[in-house]
């Protein structure tokens, strides 16, 4: 465990792992709306292609 910074908020997290929190929470939000755009073109090329 690391040390955790003075004057957190009580999370228990340091600085540098509420930045890496905050980046992956912005990459998964990413890639669910990439994933989301993924299934409405498969569903799309689907329909175009029966």
């Amino acid at each position: 465990m690391g040390h955790v910074n003075a004057g957190t908020r009580g999370d228990g997290l340091t600085s540098d792992e509420r930045d890496e929190l905050a980046r992956l929470r912005r990459e998964n939000r990413r890639l669910r709306e990439d994933v989301d755009i993924l299934k409405r073109a498969t569903a799309f090329f689907v329909r175009e292609t029966r």
